[in-house]
């Protein structure tokens, strides 16, 4: 009988619980109820987060702290939000959302087919306009979700199949008649790009970048300039989420050319061209920490390549307690890693030189541009000035091989520390790129102008647009170092 007695308690208890769980799954938020059912049913599946990213994308307002504008789930934010509901349970409960949100990825191709484009694959060239898009087709995981689209007044979808393109030696013949490639209306291409793009999409254009609108007769250089830039700007702002990535490239280019202002002309010679890669500054970001992705955003040939709206990194660093470039003496604090103390320089020359080890790989940048000290904005007291190294297999060796280890480069300070305390911040520069300057040109009516194989008319204007748009109360740093130094 006491058994009995017992278990009654035992049952009521069991069905209060469930009756709790099931009135919390009644009512409340949308959001919350289908998240505790999930969690109740042990229904965590794909089909269980699209249909709570289904939600989020029903009223993005609502649930703006889980989902942008544009679609893109905050996977971080969403899966804390899920797994605090999960603890709330008994027995707590745990979902990695993560899992399920990792889509494959697709790739758009917009393939300009211009008047001023179809000379750079012509029969008798090197044809590295096609190798180029051809190169990034066969380099992105999953040719089964590419699709391609022909450009110029407007956008038209290729009719072909992507085996069909790839093999196709004359795709401009192929293409004719798909628009009018008199002009090229770059604020309907980016737009319908932006408009078009779902999560987890890459789009690439491929391009002169020469703008050519339509009615330009008798307007001004300087005019037409104004307007480009105005046009980037104004397009390009409503998309901070964004990143995008021009990559110049040369080509051989041979038939005729339009220029902005005077006669057509027969050209044969180099000539530069674009590939313009968009899709959202943390699809990147990932992108460039999977190496299946590698090639395709390091495709061969780029001469100059520049990432707009690329985000803050976080730099962890090491002090190294020895490096070849040190002088003087330091001690690196325990319990601080950018704190250095009992810091007094050399005897005999004043001169304080301590190093640290750190990871540049996220950023992104080559090494000529890593380790170019102009690219460094130093701030200090003492005047430090840096210089940058890649870390070689030979310097990780001894006593510094914990201190080298995951690290990619070796940056040392030097400077006369003559103050109780200073601080040193180190900003690596976002600057608008000097290779955009260097490359445009404001006359393109000349062929035999030095300049006229390695410029295009206009392109500063049009970038420039660009940068402003993104950069607009943002920091034009890629990466910020502090270091405090005590006596």
């Amino acid at each position: 009988m006491k058994k009995i007695f017992w278990l009654v308690p035992l049952v009521a208890l069991c069905l209060m619980a469930m009756t709790a769980v099931l009135t919390s799954c009644g009512g409340g938020d949308p959001l919350e109820k289908t998240v505790r059912e999930a969690f109740v049913k042990g229904d965590t599946t794909q089909a269980r987060y699209n249909r709570i990213v289904d939600l989020l994308k029903s009223n993005p307002k609502k649930y703006s702290d889980y989902i942008d504008g544009q679609g893109n789930v905050n996977v971080d934010a969403l899966g804390s939000y899920i797994n605090a509901i999960g603890q709330k349970l008994r027995p707590p409960m745990s979902w990695n959302v993560k899992a399920y949100a990792a889509q494959p990825l697709s790739l758009t191709v917009y393939f300009e087919r211009s008047g001023s484009m179809v000379p750079y694959d012509s029969q008798g060239g090197s044809g590295q306009l096609k190798k180029a898009v051809n190169d990034l087709i066969n380099y992105f995981p999953g040719k089964e979700r590419v699709s391609i689209n022909i450009v110029n007044d407007g956008i038209y979808p290729y009719r072909g199949t992507v085996d069909s393109f790839l093999q196709d030696r004359n795709i401009y013949a192929t293409t004719q008649g798909t628009g009018n490639p008199a002009y090229t209306d770059f604020k309907v291409i980016f737009d319908k790009i932006f408009q078009a793009q779902k999560p987890n999409n890459v789009s690439i254009l491929v391009t002169d970048l020469i703008y050519s609108p339509r009615n330009t007769a008798g307007v001004s250089t300087a005019k037409i300039f104004n307007e480009e830039n105005s046009l980037a700007t104004s397009i390009f702002k409503h998309y901070k989420g964004k990143s995008v990535i021009v990559e110049q490239l040369l080509g051989d280019f041979d038939g005729m050319y339009y220029p902005y202002s005077g006669v057509p002309f027969q050209y044969k010679g180099p000539r530069p061209f674009y590939i313009i890669i968009v899709a959202d500054a943390s699809l990147i970001d990932r992108m460039a920490a999977d190496k299946s992705y590698a090639n395709f955003l390091n495709l061969g040939n780029v001469l100059n390549s520049y990432r707009f709206n690329q985000a803050q990194t976080e730099l962890k660093f090491n002090i190294l307690p020895s490096w070849r470039g040190n002088a003087g003496r330091f001690r690196p604090d325990r319990d601080d890693a950018a704190l250095l103390t009992h810091c007094q320089g050399d005897k005999l020359t004043g001169v304080l030189a301590f190093s640290i080890a750190v990871n540049l790989d996220a950023l992104q940048k080559n090494d000529v541009f890593l380790t170019n000290a102009a690219n460094y904005a130093v701030q200090s007291h003492s005047g430090f000035t840096v210089k940058v190294e890649r870390i070689t297999p030979n310097d990780v060796t001894g006593n510094n091989r914990r201190f080298l280890e995951g690290m990619t480069h070796v940056i040392t300070f030097t400077g006369k520390f003559n103050t109780p305390a200073d601080e040193i911040v180190v900003n690596l520069r976002n600057d608008f790129p000097q290779w955009i300057t260097s490359s445009t040109s404001n006359d393109d009516s000349n062929p035999a102008a030095g300049d006229f194989a390695h410029t295009t008319f206009g392109l500063e204007r049009f970038l420039r647009g660009i940068y402003d748009a993104f950069s607009a109360g943002g920091s034009n740093s890629y990466a910020t170092i502090h270091i405090r130094l005590e006596k």
